[in-house]
C-alpha cells in the first residue's frame, strides 16, 4: 500500500512497521532534540535506544533552559552550540543536558548532548545547521514532552509554545534532510490550558494531509522502556530541586501507574491523571505540520526569545474567534 509519507513524497507505510520508523529506515545518523526546553530530550531516549539497536548512529541535543554563560568556550561547536559532557561546567542544581550526559556515560554510550541557548529563530536556525553538518546528520526528529508542539494557533489555550515554536521554526528552515516531529506525554498540557480535543483535532487534520505518522506504544519491559525509566530516575535524583514533572508523569504511566499519582511534591495541590496514554509518541511530518501554525511565518524575523514570546502575544490578542475549548466526550 502506498501513500504520501507527506506532502509530495510517496513512501510505503504497513501494519507491521510504525510509519515513524518507515520514514527513518533509510537514514544513518539521526538528531534527536528536545523542543522545548528543560527535560524535552529525555523523551528521545527510547527513541533513540530503538534507532541504535537498528544500527543507527544517534546524536541528542536540547533547546537548554540551563546557565551556558559559565560553560566554557573550548565546549561550544559554534555559535549557538555546545557540547556538553558529563564534566561540563555549569549549574550543579539544574542542567538537564549534563545529567544526561552523566546518565549515558554510566550506561557506557556516548556521553555528549548538544544544548542550543535560548534565543530567537534566526540564531538557533544557524546553530542547528552548524550541528547538522558537523554531525553529518540525514533526519532530525524534534521531540516535545507534551502537545503544545501540535497546536496551530487559533486554540483557546496554547500552553507554552514559545521554545516549541522557535525550534518548529529553525528546523522547518532546513530543507536538506527529513525531519519529523514526535511528542510523548499526551494529556499532560491540561495544566498549561490545552484542550486536547483540539490536539486530536490537528492530528486528524494532519492525516487528511498524509502528514500524521500515528501513535506508537513505548512497551513496558522493553530496553526502550527501561532505559527511559532508569534516565528519569537519575535525573530526579540528580536534580531534586526542579525535577521534571513531564517525565515523572510518563515514567509513572510506563509502570502501570494510573489517577493522581504524585512522584514530586512540585505538583503538590494539583490533580493528576497518570494514564497509558502518556507513554504513547505522536508522530508527524514536521514541514508540514509548520505550515499549519498561522503565526510561524511572524517569528522568521527573531533574534531573541522575548521578541518570540511578544510576537505570540501578539498573536494571542489579535485573534477574533479562537476554537472555544470541549471536552472529549467519552
Amino acid at each position: 500500500m502506498c501513500r504520501c509519507g507527506h506532502d509530495g513524497e510517496v513512501s510505503s507505510y504497513r501494519l507491521a512497521e510504525p510509519p515513524l520508523f518507515t520514514r527513518l529506515r533509510h537514514a544513518s545518523r539521526v538528531l534527536i532534540a528536545g523542543a522545548g526546553g528543560g527535560f524535552d530530550v529525555y523523551g528521545g531516549v527510547p527513541l533513540a535506544v530503538a534507532l541504535e539497536g537498528l544500527g543507527k548512529k544517534v546524536h541528542l541535543a536540547n533547546l537548554s533552559f540551563s546557565d551556558l554563560r559559565r560553560t566554557p568556550i573550548d565546549d561550544w561547536l559554534a555559535p549557538g552550540v555546545a557540547a556538553i559532557g558529563p564534566e561540563t561546567v555549569g549549574n550543579d542544581d539544574y542542567f538537564p543536558e549534563r545529567t544526561l550526559a552523566r546518565w549515558l556515560a554510566s550506561t557506557d554510550r556516548e556521553p555528549t548532548v548538544y544544548a542550543f541557548p535560548k534565543s530567537g529563530v534566526r540564531p538557533l536556525r544557524s546553530a542547528y545547521r552548524a550541528l547538522v553538518d558537523h554531525l553529518n546528520v540525514d533526519a532530525l526528529v524534534l521531540i516535545d514532552g507534551g502537545t503544545d508542539i501540535l497546536l496551530r494557533g487559533d486554540e483557546a489555550g496554547l500552553g507554552t509554545p514559545q521554545e516549541d515554536m522557535t525550534s518548529l521554526a529553525a528546523v522547518a528552515g532546513l530543507d536538506d534532510l527529513d525531519r519529523l516531529v514526535v511528542s510523548v506525554g499526551f494529556g499532560i498540557d491540561a495544566y498549561h490550558g490545552v484542550c486536547h480535543a483540539h490536539v486530536l483535532e490537528n492530528l486528524a487534520a494532519l492525516q487528511r494531509r498524509n502528514a500524521y505518522l500515528g501513535a506508537l506504544s513505548i512497551p513496558p519491559g522493553s530496553p526502550e522502556s527501561d532505559a527511559y525509566i532508569a534516565a528519569v530516575a537519575h535525573s530526579l535524583a540528580e536534580t531534586p530541586l526542579r525535577p521534571s514533572i513531564v517525565h515523572s508523569q510518563i515514567a509513572s504511566a510506563l509502570r502501570g501507574e494510573f489517577g493522581d499519582v504524585h512522584t514530586t511534591d512540585r505538583t503538590d495541590g494539583t490533580q493528576l491523571f497518570v494514564n497509558p496514554l502518556m507513554a504513547i509518541y505522536l508522530a508527524v511530518d514536521l514541514p508540514t505540520l509548520a505550515s499549519t501554525v498561522e503565526y510561524l511565518p511572524l517569528l522568521e524575523v527573531t533574534d531573541h526569545a522575548y521578541q518570540v514570546a511578544q510576537l505570540i502575544e501578539a498573536h494571542l490578542t489579535s485573534r477574533p474567534h479562537p476554537r472555544p475549548s470541549s471536552p472529549i466526550p467519552h
